[in-house]
């Protein structure tokens, strides 16, 4: 192998091909596609700027720490942290049928599952008043025979937060489990080990880090959740109102109080992208 092989196969480039070519700095960038490429940058970015520039930040520790905003700080965190409970429950045993089980349908199964993530959260607010409300189709049952009451209570923002999360979590998992090798569960079935066994023993801990960054992911998705939240479970202090509420509330009546709201799940957002930086930014 030559020198200009060895440098090709290190760089990953195809033997005997024509090695890529990385464009440095501005050099060479065609002017058509700089300039709606910096126009899109600031288009995302300067908001954000504006937010920091406009930020109360004297008066910042104040204005977290009273009484309004720490409720719907604490509830927030608490109901976003039982939705990804519920969406892991019920979630990774989802994307696992997806994954491994052949059946009839499965396609529309994973777009049915999916659907959430495109779904104005406006409309899953009004679907799950439709099947879970006092009048819904599963509601109806509960409150008659058990006397369970889900919209506009606790309970019932973490059911929204969890119907918007859920497909975060699905869609990582899932793709975790296709990228594990069968074969160490086809092992641990040839030594005697239920299928169950084998997911909890050999499986799940291969797919670990993919649980892990799917669970960020939806914990996020539901301390951001809005739509579906206020449509389903209202917009009361102290039992529904979440942060995210809470911003809005205050955008009428005290804009540096829904700055400060916003900053917070403006940190919260750039943690979870910081933790998941080595999973997917710097893929490949």
């Amino acid at each position: 192998m030559t020198e200009l092989d060895e440098t090709g196969a290190a760089a990953g480039a195809p033997r005997g091909g024509p090695r890529p070519r990385r464009i440095r700095g501005g050099r060479g960038v065609p002017l058509p596609l700089l300039v709606p490429a910096l126009l899109g940058l600031a288009f995302l970015i300067v908001p954000l700027v504006a937010l920091l520039v406009r930020a109360p930040w004297r008066s910042l520790p104040e204005l977290l720490t009273s009484a309004e905003v720490w409720q719907a700080l604490q509830l927030s965190l608490v109901c976003a942290t039982a939705a990804t409970a519920v969406s892991l429950v019920i979630g990774v045993p989802l994307a696992w049928l997806l994954a491994r089980v052949e059946f009839r349908g499965r396609g529309l199964v994973r777009a049915l599952v999916t659907l959430p993530l495109v779904l104005p959260p406006v409309v899953g607010g009004v679907a799950l008043l439709m099947a879970l409300g006092r009048n819904g189709i599963v509601g109806k049952s509960l409150d008659d025979w058990f006397g369970i009451t889900l919209p506009f209570t606790t309970a019932g923002v973490v059911i929204a937060e969890a119907f918007v999360a859920m497909p975060f979590l699905v869609i990582s998992v899932e793709g975790t489990l296709r990228a594990a090798d069968p074969r160490f569960e086809e092992a641990a079935a040839t030594l005697g080990a239920s299928r169950f066994t084998a997911f909890r023993r050999v499986t799940l801990p291969l797919i670990a880090p993919g649980v892990a960054a799917g669970a960020v992911l939806a914990w996020a998705r539901a301390l951001g959740e809005f739509g579906a939240t206020i449509t389903f479970a209202g917009n009361f202090p102290g039992r529904t109102q979440t942060m995210p509420l809470a911003v809005y509330l205050a955008l009428q009546s005290d804009p540096e109080a829904a700055i400060a709201l916003s900053l917070v799940l403006l940190t919260v957002s750039v943690a979870v992208l910081a933790g998941l930086r080595d999973r997917w930014m710097t893929a490949g």
